[in-house]
């Protein structure tokens, strides 16, 4: 049994992650964290970390940007796996990951849905067979009308396994309004599209010389968000130190 701590309990996610887990014979929430507390949970919440002195074998953690450090911390402090699924990280604290990473067990993903970690993998082996053949590289993300990032944590690190796998020789460009010129060769074309409800849709298209290759993925519930940190807390609990990733669970 596979004993959790999900930091941010009472968000959308965390109640997803919540029912998720009611339902795994193999996994249960031991305690949760969250400054809300207008939702009865089955188990304890604590408002800080500091007040929890519940025993477990792994975090999840889907909170704010703004709580990542403490977390790191007392997972530091308690030797406990964590599972990172929050994003917009300053460069100040993407250090203090890695400085973790070191004493406990860390997993950070931009996107937890296996599927996107699989197109990742995908990405990085046709990339370099696509551009050496003259295909140009845009990836268009689309989300609800709530989402205030943009472009999207996963259509960057989309874009990052396409350029890792060619020595980082492409720039990203967010906006050509600006430009009256001919679209350069070594360049991302990243854009964002938001409006309704759309859960999150990501496509990274190859566009050459009479037809174009695009790499999709649509996400139609956050569920899959949910699934994809449990299969990875499960990989998690119990391993030793270092920085992992999703392409690490689906192997």
């Amino acid at each position: 049994m596979t004993k959790v701590i999900m930091h941010g309990c009472n968000g959308r996610m965390g109640q997803m992650i919540t029912k998720l887990i009611a339902e795994d014979p193999n996994m249960e929430i031991a305690a949760g964290i969250d400054v809300y507390d207008g939702i009865v949970n089955t188990y304890p919440v604590y408002k800080t970390l500091e007040e929890c002195d519940v025993e477990a074998d792994v975090v999840i953690d889907f909170a704010t940007a703004s709580a990542v450090e403490k977390l790191l911390d007392y997972c530091v402090e308690k030797q406990l796996p964590c599972v990172l699924c929050t994003t917009g990280l300053s460069a100040e604290q993407l250090a203090k990951v890695k400085e973790a990473s070191e004493k406990v067990a860390v997993l950070r993903s931009a996107n937890m849905s296996m599927g996107i970690n699989l197109i990742m993998k995908l990405l990085k082996e046709a990339a370099p067979i696509l551009a050496e053949a003259g295909f140009d590289i845009e990836i268009v993300e689309k989300h609800h009308n709530q989402k205030l990032d943009a472009p999207s944590g996963t259509a960057v690190a989309l874009a990052d396994a396409v350029n890792e796998s060619m020595d980082h020789a492409y720039e990203y460009v967010y906006d050509r309004s600006c430009r009256r010129e001919k679209r350069p060769a070594k360049e991302i074309g990243i854009s964002a599209v938001r409006g309704g409800s759309i859960v999150g849709e990501h496509d990274v298209i190859f566009a050459g010389k009479d037809e174009v290759i695009t790499f999709s993925h649509t996400a139609y519930s956050r569920a899959l968000f949910g699934n994809g940190a449990i299969q990875a807390a499960k990989f998690l609990a119990g391993k030793a130190a270092g920085l992992y990733s999703m392409s690490d669970v689906i192997g």
